[in-house]
C-alpha cells in the first residue's frame, strides 16, 4: 500500500514537472516576439535582414532612436496624442461604467434587465458598421483630425459596464442593504461601500482600456489623417512609408517605444488584471 501511494507521489512530481515544461516553453514562444523586437531595434540597417538572424544585436546602437526623435514625423507630439487619448478614455470609462454597472447591478427600476440586454447588443456590431455615421457627425461638428474625437468617442464600453456588473454582482449585498435602512442615499452607499468593493475590477478594466486605447487603429485611421493628431499605430504605418528604403531597425525603434508603457503598465499591475476578470467571469 505504502509503495503504491510513493508510486502514485512520484507520477503527480512527473505531471508537475511536465506542466511546468509546458508553461515555459509557451512563455519563452511568447517573449520571443518582444525580444526580437528589441534586439532589431539595436542592430545597424544592415544587420536588418542578415541571414543567418541572430537573436542578439552585435553591439548596443541607440541611433536607430535617435533617428526616430529627429525624422520629419513628429513622433513626440503623435506620442502625447496617445497618452492623452489612452488616458482620458480611461478616465471616461472608469466613471461612465461604474455609475452604469452599480444601477444595473444594484438598483430595481421598470425595464433594468431589458436595458441592460439592449446595451449588450451593442458588444455584438464591430467598429467598421458604426464609422461612417460617426464620419459624418464628426465632419459636421469638425472633430475630424482632432483626437478629442477619438476620446469622445471612447468614453464609455458595453464591455465595461458587463464587466463592473458581473463583478459588483459576485460581491455581499448586506453592507448596503444595512446602510439603506440605517437611511444612507445611493450615493453614499455607491461612494462609501461599492466602490471600494470594485477595486480589483476598476484596475482591470483601467489596464484593458488602457491598452485598447493605446493600440487603437481602425477608428483613427479612419477619423484622422494630420501627423499633428496622429496616435502611435498610424505613426508605424507613416514611419513604414518614410523608411521605405529598407531601414527596418529605424521601425522597430519606433515600436520598442510605442509598447513600452503598455508592457510596464501590465507588469506592474498583472496580478490585479487577473483578480478583476476571474472574478467578474467565473462568479457571474
Amino acid at each position: 500500500m505504502q509503495t503504491r501511494s510513493m508510486q502514485t507521489r512520484e507520477a503527480k512530481k512527473w505531471v508537475d514537472r511536465a506542466i511546468i515544461a509546458v508553461l515555459l516553453l509557451m512563455g519563452i514562444l511568447m517573449l520571443m516576439p518582444f525580444f526580437w523586437l528589441f534586439s532589431m531595434s539595436f542592430r545597424p540597417a544592415a544587420e536588418a535582414y542578415k541571414m543567418p538572424p541572430s537573436f542578439f544585436p552585435p553591439s548596443f546602437d541607440v541611433s536607430n532612436y535617435q533617428t526616430v526623435l529627429a525624422s520629419s514625423v513628429p513622433f513626440l507630439k503623435i506620442y502625447w496624442n496617445s497618452l492623452y487619448v489612452a488616458v482620458l478614455v480611461t478616465i471616461g470609462q472608469l466613471v461612465t461604467c461604474t455609475l452604469a454597472a452599480f444601477a444595473y447591478a444594484r438598483l430595481r427600476f421598470p425595464g433594468r434587465d431589458s436595458l441592460f440586454f439592449v446595451m449588450l447588443i451593442g458588444l455584438m456590431f464591430p467598429a467598421q458598421v458604426t464609422i461612417l455615421p460617426i464620419y459624418l457627425g464628426y465632419a459636421k461638428l469638425g472633430l475630424l483630425n482632432n483626437p478629442l474625437g477619438l476620446v469622445l468617442m471612447g468614453l464609455t464600453s458595453s464591455f465595461g459596464v458587463f464587466m463592473l456588473r458581473q463583478f459588483l454582482r459576485s460581491q455581499p449585498k448586506e453592507l448596503e442593504e444595512a446602510a439603506l435602512m440605517d437611511g444612507a442615499g445611493y450615493f453614499k452607499i455607491f461612494w462609501r461601500i461599492s466602490l471600494p468593493q470594485l477595486m480589483p475590477a476598476l484596475g482591470a478594466l483601467a489596464i484593458i482600456t488602457f491598452t485598447g486605447a493605446w493600440n487603437a487603429y481602425f477608428q483613427p485611421r479612419a477619423l484622422i489623417t494630420s501627423q499633428d493628431s496622429m496616435t502611435l499605430p498610424i505613426a508605424m504605418d507613416l514611419l513604414r512609408g518614410y523608411m521605405s528604403q529598407g531601414n527596418l531597425s529605424v521601425v522597430m525603434a519606433a515600436m520598442s517605444m510605442a509598447i513600452l508603457p503598455v508592457v510596464l503598465l501590465f507588469l506592474v499591475a498583472q496580478k490585479m488584471v487577473i483578480e478583476g476578470v476571474t472574478f467578474s467571469g467565473i462568479r457571474a
